[in-house]
């Protein structure tokens, strides 16, 4: 397995304990005093204050002369005031869907960043408190977020299956006029399948003893369509139902309760009213870090660091785990950055989110299919277009993995800034 993780080579030009990968941060030797476990930042200033040399920095935030216990407690305060203005906002959009959705994600944001905060800076908070408080916006947390991504999980398998089945330039069975590029055809009502017609003419026909799979994929579309919208529609009502049953119930006024305390009065070890910012804060989110580039870098070796290899899909399902693991350290490792350095936030780190978000997604709607494919007594045509969606969305995993590898691993420097 190689050092960049997630089967990305170590280019040969640059130290054995890299470049800093995507934030800046290595897993070899300390660079110089001050700076933690992060490796030397060949363009100046790293994102938490120290210099190339390695020298310790305030940062851009919080300025000189303010506690980590003062810093830690104001970012508390904000991520509470929107925690409870999330909630006020959820309690009066009524009958409003959209506005109960978007209250519920804010709701769902601020919830995290309390959660990982205290989760990151443990030692500077009173940590019996900090843990049951983690443990129950974890709780809301889950709660919340079932009922948002069993609905964008359908959504995805829907919009999946359109397009798959847009390949092909066959019509839809009995009764609907389909096409592409103004070519439409019509089936009679009754009649089995009918030849759609390209731009070029008729479409070709199988030849004999060869499985018409378009025509296959086109027959069962539809009814796996219908399958899966049945399935995730149910679970989606009953992740409402869980969601608002927890909305109302004495553990999350409990929450919400604790959560008002938070907004005013921060629970704080002795040690964090004493030491600066930059002495106490700068550790505990480069430990984060760290923590993120060892759990890159124990990746399984992957194939799956190119886009598009087939003969590696029937596998990866099983080294999913790991890699929703390094999602939750990148959220964990965003989150500590905008406590120590808010005005500074990398965006790669941002777009590695968002790439291991697709990962999740894809994955767990891969595993919908295959779970819908597993239904007793299915036609063998819905159990062909559940396979050929599931093996769409393993390939759109392995696309989100490739695109995480290129930014783990920038592109190559020009010598000079390595030399």
């Amino acid at each position: 397995m190689t050092r960049g993780g997630a089967g990305v080579a170590q280019r040969p030009d640059l130290p054995a304990w890299g470049p800093g990968g995507l934030i800046g941060i290595g897993s070899g030797p300390e660079p110089g005093p001050g700076c933690g476990t992060r490796a030397a930042v060949v363009d100046g200033p790293g994102p938490y204050g120290c210099s190339s040399e390695g020298a310790a920095g305030t940062g851009e935030t919080p300025p000189d002369g303010v506690t980590a216990g003062q810093a830690l407690a104001g970012y508390l305060h904000d991520r509470s005031a929107d925690f409870l203005r999330s909630l006020r906002q959820h309690r009066e959009s009524g009958s409003d869907a959209d506005g109960t959705e978007e209250a519920a994600r804010q709701l769902r944001r601020a919830a995290r960043r309390i959660s990982a905060t205290l989760h990151t800076f443990r030692p500077l908070a009173e940590e019996a408190w900090a843990d049951q408080l983690r443990a129950e916006l974890g709780w809301l947390s889950g709660a919340l977020a079932r009922e948002h991504a069993l609905a964008d999980r359908r959504d995805r398998l829907m919009a999946a299956l359109q397009r798959l089945t847009g390949r092909t330039d066959r019509p839809q069975p009995a009764g609907r006029a389909t096409g592409r590029g103004g070519d439409r055809t019509a089936a009679v009502r009754g009649a089995g399948p009918m030849r759609g017609r390209t731009a070029g003419g008729p479409a070709a026909e199988p030849s004999a003893g060869e499985p018409d799979t378009d025509g296959l994929l086109s027959e069962g579309a539809a009814r796996a369509a219908a399958l899966l919208d049945r399935q995730l529609t149910l679970a989606r009502s009953r992740a409402h139902s869980a969601a608002l049953q927890a909305l109302g119930s004495a553990r999350f006024h409990a929450l919400a309760d604790a959560v008002a305390v938070l907004a005013s009065e921060v629970p704080l070890a002795r040690a964090a009213g004493t030491a600066s910012a930059a002495g106490a804060l700068h550790p505990l989110a480069e430990n984060a870090h760290r923590r993120l580039a060892e759990a890159v870098a124990a990746l399984p070796p992957a194939r799956a660091g190119h886009a598009h290899q087939a003969d590696a899909l029937s596998a990866e399902h099983r080294q999913d785990a790991p890699w929703h693991q390094v999602r939750t350290l990148v959220r964990l490792s965003r989150y500590a950055q905008e406590v120590v350095a808010p005005g500074r936030a990398d965006p790669r780190l941002t777009e590695a989110g968002r790439a291991l978000g697709r990962h999740r997604d894809a994955a767990e709607a891969a595993s919908a299919a295959a779970s819908a494919a597993r239904t007793p007594r299915i036609a063998p045509a819905t159990a062909y277009a559940l396979g050929v969606l599931h093996a769409d969305q393993r390939h759109e995993v392995a696309a989100a993995r490739h695109t995480f590898s290129r930014l783990w691993l920038p592109g190559p420097e020009p010598e000079s800034r390595w030399s």
